[in-house]
């Protein structure tokens, strides 16, 4: 579910830090929120990715390029922000997400989410439905390889019993990665129990917006199945997956870039 290595490129702006939580479970998010007109531009990254990925440069790039606002961040554990990865949730990381969300965007927005930024896509449209004072709304959801009820469906569904008893009885696990520095990243007992807090494939998912799913049809981490499974609980009207036949769960190329960009710009 890791995203794009990090991007070496330089950045133009330092980033925000903003304080999420209370006690001992408060954090600190670093948020880079580029000015601009709207509908604003709101990234939600990949489970042990950050906000310099390619996709996300490459989304700021073309935000700055059409004087679009543009609001990226690093959940706890990740990239720029305070706390330790093994800490993280599902949860723990929708509560930074709607924090960012109401704390920097006015206005409509429309959420782009990779990965498990696109379950949390989802999981965002749903609290900002059940908000009714907030300032900002939505315009489109753009879900690229997106993994709603990864840590369930495509992890501990498909784990090896031992790697299921290591994690029951050691409560982690050090799964390897082939993204990145290669370096093998912790799985943790909390992560996968708590995420059974936020299931959606099991019901319809109302997200009252347009939606654009782009999926690569030789994605190992993410199948197509599972785009069409989220397609098929989503709303009929104005849901369209685009699947990329020659295309990984990075979609980082050129190309796919460009496909990402198109849609946002559909949104308006």
């Amino acid at each position: 579910m890791a995203d794009s290595a990090t991007n070496s490129a330089p950045i133009d702006q330092e980033p925000t830090f903003i304080e999420v939580g209370e006690g001992a479970a408060r954090r600190r998010i670093a948020v880079r929120a580029r000015a601009g007109s709207g509908p604003g531009l709101f990234w939600l990254g990949g489970f042990n990715s950050d906000m310099r990925g390619t996709k996300a440069l490459a989304l700021d790039a073309w935000a700055a390029e059409h004087g679009r606002t543009c609001i990226r961040f690093d959940y706890s554990g990740h990239g720029e922000s305070g706390g330790a990865f093994i800490d993280g949730t599902i949860g723990c990381w929708l509560e930074e997400s709607v924090a960012v969300f109401e704390q920097f965007c006015r206005g409509p927005q429309v959420v782009i989410g990779s990965s498990m930024g696109g379950w949390l896509a989802l999981l965002l449209a749903r609290a900002i439905a059940e908000r009714e004072a907030t300032q900002a709304n939505l315009a489109g959801l753009v879900l690229i390889a997106p993994a709603p009820d990864f840590t369930e469906q495509l992890m501990w569904n498909s784990f090896s019993d031992e790697v299921r008893e290591e994690i029951r009885t050691k409560g982690v696990w050090m799964r390897p990665s082939e993204y990145g520095d290669g370096a093998p990243y912790p799985i943790t007992r909390a992560l996968i129990e708590e995420g059974r807090n936020h299931l959606l494939l099991g019901s319809a998912i109302d997200v009252g917006c347009p939606v654009r799913i782009l999926q690569g049809a030789q994605d190992p981490d993410v199948p197509w199945q599972h785009a069409f499974a989220l397609a098929h609980r989503l709303p009929a009207e104005d849901v369209v997956l685009t699947m990329i036949q020659d295309g990984d769960h990075r979609l980082s190329r050129p190309q796919d870039i460009a496909r990402i960009i198109a849609a946002v710009a559909e949104m308006g």
